[in-house]
């Protein structure tokens, strides 16, 4: 066997350590509680909801890793946001309906709504900042 196929066995064998060891961390992440300021989002208030105003809403799943990264920055931009703009969150796999209508694929998806409309979507793990930036643009 030549030293160079050792390397790359070795380091494939590292990289795939790491992610388990990662995965194994992540999969034992706590559930971060939702602040007062969150509107839990169902099929029978959503539309209600975003009919006016501007509501960013979080679209996640309790399985989801990276929107359990996601809660506590949600739940800070809606201490930060209120009185300015609401923030929900809606279970895709309680609220199927309304996950399918608005073509959500992936998650974490946040989707900002202005008067009913949606003004904005970001995909996968974002900053408070980038998010905060986005409220404050469609206010």
């Amino acid at each position: 066997m030549s030293t160079t196929l050792i390397i790359v066995l070795v380091v494939v064998f590292l990289i795939i350590s790491w992610i388990l060891f990662a995965y194994r961390r992540m999969k034992n992440v706590p559930e971060v509680a939702d602040s007062q300021r969150i509107k839990v989002l169902t099929d029978k208030n959503f539309q209600h909801q975003i009919k006016s105003g501007t509501t960013l809403v979080d679209f996640w799943a309790s399985w989801c890793l990276p929107c359990k990264m996601m809660a506590p920055l949600i739940n800070e931009i809606a201490e930060e946001i209120s009185g300015k703009a609401f923030v929900g969150k809606l279970d895709v796999e309680n609220h199927k309906v309304i996950a399918a209508k608005y073509n959500i694929r992936n998650i974490p998806t946040m989707v900002l709504f202005r008067e009913g409309k949606e003004v904005g979507r970001f995909v996968g793990a974002k900053s408070k900042n980038f998010l905060i930036k986005q409220i404050n643009q469609n206010c």
